[in-house]
């Protein structure tokens, strides 16, 4: 039987484990990147680990987040990365330089390596061909020294793609469909591979749109074929030489086998506040819009930017209406200068934005109360904008553009005929905003920065073989991360300070639950279906691990939030029988006995000491999860191995 492009890297890369779906596979990474919302703590665990220098083909830090310097904080965290970056071997992407998908998809993505990135969007490196995963910033770290990359051998999805996008319809209108079709919960557990002679009719930049929004699928990562597509693109960016031709072979059985005709799709549009809460364009029309914002990793090449032009060009916005442009990285935002296509987008009454991630995590350009936000990024989660009623949706570059000239939803095929748009054969090089680390030589005298604001690793446990504990929270289904540790401007440079992030840990759900689970010492949450959906921000486990947490109990979990709990020493279990959710109150006095029992079982008992229910749950770890667990984290692991 043949093998996926996906199977082809892993096979290329295994360390340990076998190609079995379901089993514990080890993988080598070739490359790895981090952010600032992130990137600190990866820097700060990577120090702990007592490794000189990295160890990968190339390591990144991109600062791309929290680029808004309303105090000292955030710049004193840049400055940490900046430092610790040059001393240990690792390239620095300078504020302004672009979103660290963007730019790593331009400068340093290559078929056929594997990335991991501290961030749940790394995917989006699948579109160049890579097998690009996102992780926790401590599995980054471990990544960065030189160690494996654990995670569970995926299930093969493909998808196949026919026919040819019509004009207004968008990459963007092709990753909401297939949210549509399996919702955020469907690419649980699988890599999502996408073929089809549709496929050649897509550049990489819409390629990456499409992968980077598998991320909202649940999926481990989704990824195209390396063809002469890739190759134009490789060789626009100056770096034909990275090409290699990566395709599946032809006889390859995949778990689940979907179709999309292009040619039949019509723009489409994630309604609050859910990336698969999709439906038709025209079935909004007439809608007011107060804000659009146009941007993100999602959508930010130059291809999305010159279309926002030409189709902005010689119009004005609604007065009712505010614009945000947010160009993905200094190169894209140069070219539409060199070009006159910003100029074009200025005289349309946009503003013009840093090339970050703004908006998209909170970071400014919030909407008015209850305002109806449309956004060409790719989570609308509640919250997330930084306004807490904000009405967040989900669309294509061309659709936010229909909404800002009519103040209205409005189906932008209605828009007229889509002016021409003439994309350049090469691209502008200019890596200055790229800094290299220091030499093995000089790296002894660099001087690692640290701020204030930067404090201590919060303190682990080794698992007790019996739990005691309350349950201080219950939740609902889909849980995402932005609902454990939210983001926005107030929060995120509070980043590398886990002490003063804690006090808004759950503040979407219950503002007591911080002080509630510090009273209680130790504590126990239970939650719904794909726990812990969203970012794979590690803070949304090293936070309640802070503040007591010892176990989550949830009818299911989201692939990185389950190994950001056990990096940080607390178990995720979930419901043998998920009616079980039901029979527990918040405030009930629980029980786990015989946990390292359990462990080895993969079955544990629960008891509601209120009223003596037991309560089946799976314990399903690998024999390197339990020895985490077991020592506290991830940390004291590695740390128990290099004593022994």
């Amino acid at each position: 039987m043949g093998l996926t492009i996906a199977q082809k890297i892993i096979r290329d890369h295994l360390v340990s484990g076998e190609m079995i779906p379901g089993t514990e596979i080890a993988l080598k990474i070739d490359q790895t990147l981090t952010q600032d919302a992130t990137g600190t703590m990866a820097y700060l665990e990577f120090e702990t680990m007592g490794i000189p220098r990295v160890r990968t083909e190339r390591s990144v830090a991109y600062i791309d987040h929290n680029t808004l310097q309303s105090g000292f904080e955030n710049a004193d965290d840049h400055r940490y990365i900046q430092s610790v970056c040059k001393k240990h071997g690792v390239y620095f992407s300078r504020p302004g330089n672009g979103i660290c998908h963007q730019v790593h998809l331009e400068r340093f993505g290559k078929p056929g390596k594997t990335l991991i990135g501290s961030d749940s969007h790394t995917p989006t490196g699948g579109g160049i061909g890579m097998l690009a995963m996102g992780a926790g910033g401590l599995d980054v770290a471990v990544a960065m020294g030189g160690g494996a990359y654990y995670i569970t051998m995926p299930k093969m999805y493909k998808v196949v793609l026919t026919g040819k996008l019509r004009p207004f319809v968008t990459a963007k209108d092709v990753s909401l469909e297939i949210l549509r079709q399996l919702s955020v919960k469907g690419g649980v557990g699988a890599i999502i591979e996408w073929g089809g002679e549709g496929v050649s009719t897509l550049s990489v930049p819409e390629r990456a749109t499409i992968t980077n929004m598998g991320t909202e699928l649940g999926a481990t990562t989704s990824i195209f074929p390396s063809d002469e597509i890739t190759r134009e693109f490789l060789k626009a960016e100056g770096r034909e030489e990275d090409f290699v031709a990566l395709a599946s072979d032809p006889d390859v059985e995949y778990d689940k086998i979907l179709h999309i005709d292009l040619s039949t799709l019509e723009p489409l549009i994630a309604c609050p506040h859910s990336p698969d809460n999709v439906v038709t364009v025209a079935s909004l029309k007439g809608t007011k819009v107060d804000q659009v914002c146009i941007g993100s990793c999602t959508n930010s090449s130059l291809q999305d930017m010159l279309k926002v032009a030409a189709l902005l060009k010689g119009c004005t916005i609604q007065p009712s209406v505010s614009l945000s442009i947010s160009p993905g990285s200094k190169q894209v935002l140069t070219m539409l200068a060199e070009c006159g296509a910003l100029t074009d987008i200025l005289a349309s009454g946009a503003r013009v934005l840093e090339c970050a991630c703004g908006p998209c995590i909170g970071m400014g350009f919030s909407p008015n109360s209850g305002g109806v936000s449309l956004r060409t990024f790719n989570r609308n989660f509640e919250g997330r904008s930084g306004t807490a009623d904000g009405q967040v949706y989900l669309c294509s570059p061309e659709t936010a553009v229909a909404a800002a000239l009519t103040g209205t939803i409005t189906d932008p095929q209605l828009l007229g005929e889509m002016p021409q748009i003439h994309f350049p054969e090469s691209f502008r090089i200019d890596d200055s905003a790229v800094l290299a680390p220091a030499s093995e030589e000089e790296a002894a005298d660099v001087e690692v920065l640290r701020g204030p604001n930067i404090k201590e690793f919060p303190q682990s446990h080794p698992q007790l073989d019996t739990l005691s504990a309350p349950l201080v929270l219950k939740v609902g289904d889909n849980i995402t991360t932005d609902h454990i540790m939210p983001a926005g401007a107030k929060i995120l440079p509070y980043r590398s300070n886990i002490p003063h992030l804690s006090q808004f840990c759950f503040g979407v759900c219950d503002t007591t639950f911080p002080e509630r689970a510090k009273a209680a010492g130790q504590s126990i949450v239970v939650g719904g279906s794909n726990y812990g959906q969203g970012s794979s921000r590690e803070h949304a486990a090293l936070v309640p691990l802070y503040l007591g947490v010892r176990a989550v109990i949830a009818k299911s979990f989201a692939r990185i939030h389950a190994a950001n709990l056990i990096n940080a020493g607390i178990m995720p279990l979930t419901f043998k029988n998920a009616d079980d959710y039901d029979k527990l109150n918040q405030d009930d006095a629980l029980e786990i006995s015989g946990v390292y029992a359990g462990m080895d079982s993969g079955e544990m008992i629960l008891i509601n000491k209120n009223n003596g229910d037991a309560i089946a749950l799976c314990a399903d770890f690998t024999d390197r999860q339990k020895a985490i667990l077991k020592a506290g984290g991830l940390l004291a692991y590695t740390k128990e191995l290099g004593e022994n």
